[in-house]
C-alpha cells in the first residue's frame, strides 16, 4: 500500500510524526485483513492491537511517498497473532519497521478467542 506524507502528518521537526506511523500501521493492517479474509470471518471477528514494537530508522518528509509491506509472523498463540510491517522510501530503504501483536475478538461473544485455523490459513506464508 502506498502512502504519501501530507502537511497534516508533519510535526514540528519537519518529518512524519511517530503517531502517524502508528495510524498508518493500523490502516495497512486493516486493509490487509479486508482484502484477504473470508467475508464470514470479517462478519464474525475483529482485531485489536495489544502491543507495538516500532523502529524509526529514517525520516519521511512532506510529499514523500512510502510503500508499506505487511505479513504475518508465526502461527498464532491463543488469541494473539503477530504482524510485521515495513515502510519503504522511494529509494527502497526502510524508514520504519514494526511488529504488532493483535488479538482476535469474537463479535458475538464480545471477548477474545483462540484464533481459528481457518481464519489464519489465508494469511500464512503470504509475505
Amino acid at each position: 500500500m502506498a502512502l504519501t506524507a501530507g502537511p497534516e502528518h508533519i510535526d514540528e521537526l519537519g518529518h512524519v510524526n511517530n503517531a502517524v506511523w502508528v495510524q498508518w500501521i493500523q490502516t495497512v493492517a486493516v486493509a490487509h485483513w479486508a482484502s484477504v479474509a473470508d467475508a464470514a470471518h470479517k462478519d464474525a471477528y475483529f482485531w485489536v492491537v495489544v502491543r507495538h514494537e516500532i523502529d524509526y530508522l529514517r525520516a519521511a518528509h512532506q510529499g514523500d511517498r512510502v510503500t508499506a509491506r505487511t505479513w504475518v509472523g508465526e502461527a498464532p498463540k491463543g488469541a494473539r497473532f503477530d504482524r510485521h510491517m515495513e515502510f519503504l522510501g522511494a529509494d527502497g530503504k526502510v524508514c520504519v519497521r514494526a511488529k504488532t501483536q493483535w488479538a482476535i475478538i469474537d463479535k458475538a461473544a464480545g471477548r477474545p478467542i483462540r484464533v481459528p485455523p481457518e481464519v489464519v490459513a489465508p494469511f500464512m506464508g503470504a509475505e
